[in-house]
């Protein structure tokens, strides 16, 4: 089988700078071909208890948006060829100023920011802001959309798309079924390119989405694993490289 695209997810900072570091290190030797960041939210809508847990814990040593800015531009400088997403909610991005955190994140190595609580089509100039930074704006697509509106954003000219594969928060396993692929070819119908996840966590689920997606996502699968191995870095290295293995099915 061919290798399959990996975009795994971490929190910037969990549970601290140096091992998030050791871990987007791991994700990478693991196989991951695009790296998702998340800046530390205190309410997030659709995270389940492991990033949550992780995101309260790194906001708990006063992190702010600037050390999550900090943290990519180290993976950034790093790891220059694998693209860097930044995601987060409406209003930390919406607080400083949209074309202001637009800025900051290009000039901290941000090639896409994914913003779930910022409504594609009002999005607050957040496209728009993207587009003028390097930067594009990937909207999140889920089962619960409207027909009609599902199909206004397959049509909105988005290069990419992040299908989350369920409603609810992520972290749970998800059945990859006829009716998630039905979904993905909705959401995908437009031409965009799409990243599928949302309880992704083990080989036999990225090889039945292989075939619709882009990239698969996987995030809470690797926050169990940080919090689990923790007390030793080269355990948890080794851990996490090997489940990024087994997600892409690279050797």
């Amino acid at each position: 089988m061919s290798k399959i695209k990996l975009m795994s997810h971490l929190v910037a900072g969990y549970p601290t700078d140096d091992l998030a570091l050791t871990a987007a290190r791991a994700l990478v030797a693991g196989g991951a071909d695009i790296l998702e960041i998340q800046l530390p939210f205190s309410d997030p809508s659709a995270d389940g208890p492991a990033i949550q847990g992780a995101c309260t814990e790194v906001l708990s040593r006063k992190y702010r948006t600037a050390d999550g800015l900090d943290f990519i531009k180290k993976v950034h400088d790093e790891f220059p060829d694998i693209p860097i997403y930044l995601m987060s909610y409406g209003s930390l991005v919406y607080t400083p100023g949209i074309e202001n955190f637009c800025k900051r994140a290009a000039d901290s190595g941000v090639k896409g920011m994914i913003i779930p609580d910022l409504p594609f089509d009002f999005d607050e100039g957040l496209t728009a802001a993207c587009k003028a930074n390097g930067m594009v704006n990937i909207p999140v697509a889920a089962p619960s959309m409207s027909r009609e509106r599902l199909k206004k954003m397959a049509g909105a000219g988005f290069p990419f798309i992040y299908a989350a594969l369920r409603t609810g928060i992520t972290g749970s396993d998800t059945k990859i079924d006829d009716d998630t692929l039905s979904f993905l070819k909705a959401v995908g119908e437009g031409g965009s390119k799409i990243y599928g996840g949302f309880g992704i966590s083990n080989g036999a689920q990225s090889a039945a989405l292989a075939d619709s997606v882009e990239a698969v996502v996987a995030g809470s699968v690797f926050v169990r694993i940080i919090t689990e191995n923790r007390g030793d870095k080269e355990k948890l290295f080794q851990a996490v490289k090997a489940k990024a293995q087994e997600i892409t099915h690279s050797a």
